[in-house]
């Protein structure tokens, strides 16, 4: 394993990766809006593109909200961290259904396009979030075995 050093201003804080990965997710999210749009717009016109417009904002909206949630809980203690957590998924998963429920009464848009368009962006994203986190380097202090010093003692 190799050491990395880290200058006191370039410490990375504890909630790096998670803004990382909230910045790769955006980045995705942007990509595939663009090319959804394009592709639903050729291949179904205007619903097309109100069902990949939709599409991305459900998908993305959806996996995102997991990102800011947990930065939000991410300085609060554990119990409360984990309430953040399930309120925002169950909160999450309720307004998927309810705007699915409404949506399904209109028929303005496409639904090959919805559809591949939020799969896309769960994929996209998720995989854009997980590349933001496993590329951001975290520094880590680890003290040999049986030595009385703590890392707070060491410096």
């Amino acid at each position: 394993m190799r050491a990395v050093s880290f200058t006191p201003e370039t410490v990375p804080g504890p909630d790096a990766p998670l803004r990382a990965a909230l910045r790769y997710g955006l980045i995705g999210l942007g990509v595939l809006v663009v090319a959804s749009v394009v592709i639903a717009s050729l291949l179904a016109g205007v619903p097309g593109l109100w069902g990949a417009l939709l599409g991305a904002a459900i998908g993305g909206g959806f996996i995102l909200t997991t990102v800011v949630s947990v930065l939000l809980g991410a300085k609060l203690p554990p119990t409360m961290a984990g309430m953040v957590m399930l309120v925002s998924w169950v909160a999450k998963l309720l307004v998927v259904l309810i705007v699915v429920g409404v949506l399904n009464q209109f028929d303005f848009y496409s639904r090959p396009a919805l559809f591949f368009t939020v799969v896309g962006a769960l994929l996209i994203v998720l995989g854009a979030e997980t590349y933001g986190v496993v590329r951001h380097k975290v520094p880590y202090v680890t003290t040999r075995a049986g030595d009385s010093e703590t890392a707070s003692e060491q410096e």
